[in-house]
């Protein structure tokens, strides 16, 4: 007689959190950490989340600046999930969303200066992006740490 398993496992790491669904509402007990989670299939569904800070670059934007210049520029935003729980029950992708914004935000603060203003502050520009980033993120629980130009 062959016996069927009905549970499945998976496993989190030390670096990743865990909420485990059932039947679409969070199980008592929240957040999981690291170890081995038993899943019923088809009745509970495990989202992992990485907490590592986590890199991706920023597609080329061509920017008109405020002198009338067309300008490329690309950057690379540093960032990680600081509230696991947010990110999955606030907003549909954390990472999708935090890209877009990203390139949003770039746009809006390049378009707002002159080439020359663009050249010199650089670092200053990383830093006002990285701020405005900020805000709308962080009700999804993600901390955007810096942003290189």
């Amino acid at each position: 007689m062959h016996t069927i398993s009905i549970a499945k496992y998976q496993v989190v790491q030390e670096y990743e959190r865990a909420l485990i669904f059932r039947l679409g509402r969070l199980k008592t007990g929240g957040i999981r950490g690291p170890g081995i989670y038993f899943r019923i299939p088809c009745i509970e569904t495990i989202h992992k989340v990485d907490l590592r800070t986590v890199s991706f670059d920023v597609p080329v934007q061509e920017v008109l600046t405020k002198d009338s210049v067309t300008i490329t520029v690309d950057a690379v935003v540093y960032y990680h999930v600081q509230d696991p729980l947010s990110a999955i029950l606030k907003v549909h992708d954390y990472r999708e969303s935090t890209r877009l914004l990203a390139a949003t935000n770039l746009r809006t603060a390049l378009g707002s200066r002159r080439l020359s203003a663009i050249l010199e502050e650089r670092g200053q520009i990383s830093q006002a992006v990285q701020t405005a980033l900020d805000a709308p993120t962080d009700p999804w629980g993600i901390l955007v740490e810096r942003i290189e130009m």
